[in-house]
């Protein structure tokens, strides 16, 4: 598991998915979220704006990236 740090204190999921090099275009993650391939803390989650916080860990397709503050 990889830290990405973010600018601010929350970032939408699908905009972490992209910045965290986990999907390469926002219509896959946008596919990929829908389709309940996208898991935070555990869970699986379809909401792309879902709101992320630094310690969150995200997993796509057993690649997982953790919100890290800058």
């Amino acid at each position: 598991m990889r830290d990405v740090p973010i600018d601010g204190d929350m970032i939408r999921l699908g905009q972490f998915l992209k910045l965290a090099d986990l999907i390469d275009t926002g219509g896959e993650g946008k596919v990929l979220i829908a389709a309940g391939d996208v898991s935070v803390n555990g869970e699986v989650d379809t909401r792309r704006g879902r709101q992320l916080h630094p310690g969150d860990v995200v997993e796509v397709f057993g690649n997982e990236a953790r919100v890290a503050s800058s």
